[in-house]
C-alpha cells in the first residue's frame, strides 16, 4: 500500500484504519449510498480510546482518501491538522455511540432511498424476504426529533437502540454498528437489500410474511454461511479489489 501521505507521528495502525475507512467511503459511493456531501462512516483510531476518524465536511464520498480523513475526539476536538471541518450532525450521533457502545468500533449512517422509505413506514421492516429475516427483532427504532445536532437527544438514542447494533431512525435512515468496518459494511448492505426488496414487494401486492418460528431458525443458522476472516471480511475485500480496478487514489 502507498504510504506517501503517512505522517511521521502517525502509527501504522492508524494509517491502516485510515486506508480501510477511505476504501469504505469509495465503496459506499460506488453502491450509490452517498448523499451529496452528507452522511458519515466513522471508525475508532486503534490504541486511542477517545479518538475516531470521520469524513471531511464538504468532500464527496468518492473523493475521500486516507490522508483527508479528519481525526477527532468524542468531545469534538480536532486532533490533527486539517483544512476541513466536521459536520456536527454527524459528530453528535457518532461520538455518542463510540463513547457508550463498547462494540461500536465502526459506525455507518446513511440516507439511502430504500432505508429512509422503510424507516418512514408504520411497523418498520417486516419478515417479508430473506434479508429482512436477518433483522426482525434485531433493529432498534428511534423517533425523529429533527436534525441530530443536540447533545440532549443522546440518552433517547441509547434507549431506542436497546443494546442492539442496528437501528432505523424513523423518517431518517439507517445506522449500522460493529466491531470492524467490514462487519458494518455487510450489515448495511444486507439491511439496504432487505429494505429495497421489501419496498418492491409491498408495491406489487400483499406480502407473504415469514412465520416467527422460521425467522428464529433463519437467524440461528446464519452463522453457517460465514467465511473465515470475520463477518464481512471476504465481501469487503472483494469490493476493495473492484474499486481498485478503476481508482486507487483512496490509498493516499
Amino acid at each position: 500500500m502507498a504510504t506517501a501521505f503517512k505522517t511521521a507521528t502517525m502509527s501504522d495502525a492508524e494509517w491502516a484504519a485510515r486506508q480501510e475507512l477511505a476504501a469504505c467511503y469509495r465503496i459506499f459511493a460506488h453502491m450509490k449510498w452517498d448523499e451529496l456531501i452528507f452522511n458519515h462512516i466513522t471508525v475508532k483510531v486503534p490504541g486511542e480510546e477517545d479518538a475516531f476518524l470521520i469524513n471531511p465536511y464538504g468532500m464527496h464520498f468518492s473523493e475521500i482518501t486516507a490522508s483527508s480523513l479528519v481525526k477527532i475526539d468524542i468531545d469534538g476536538n480536532i486532533l490533527a491538522p486539517t483544512e476541513w471541518h466536521v459536520n456536527r450532525a454527524g459528530f453528535v450521533q457518532h461520538a455518542l455511540f463510540h463513547k457508550h457502545i463498547p462494540d461500536a468500533h465502526a459506525i455507518a449512517h446513511t440516507h439511502t432511498t430504500a432505508g429512509m422509505a422503510m424507516a418512514s413506514l408504520e411497523g418498520g421492516l417486516q419478515a417479508v424476504n430473506f434479508y429482512a429475516c436477518n433483522f426482525v427483532g434485531q433493529l432498534g427504532y428511534h423517533d425523529f426529533e429533527g436534525v441530530t445536532v443536540r447533545d440532549e437527544e443522546g440518552p433517547r438514542f441509547l434507549e431506542s437502540l436497546g443494546g442492539k447494533s442496528m437501528m432505523l431512525l424513523r423518517n431518517h435512515g439507517i445506522v449500522a454498528m460493529g466491531k470492524t468496518l467490514p462487519e458494518v459494511f455487510l450489515k448495511h448492505w444486507a439491511l439496504q437489500r432487505a429494505c429495497e426488496i421489501a419496498l418492491a414487494t409491498l408495491s406489487a401486492g400483499k406480502a407473504i410474511v415469514v412465520p416467527p418460528e422460521v425467522v428464529a431458525i433463519h437467524q440461528r443458522d446464519l452463522y453457517m454461511t460465514q467465511i473465515p476472516g470475520g463477518p464481512g471480511k471476504a465481501e469487503f475485500d472483494a469490493m476493495v479489489r473492484m474499486i481498485d480496478r478503476t481508482d486507487r487514489s483512496w490509498r493516499d
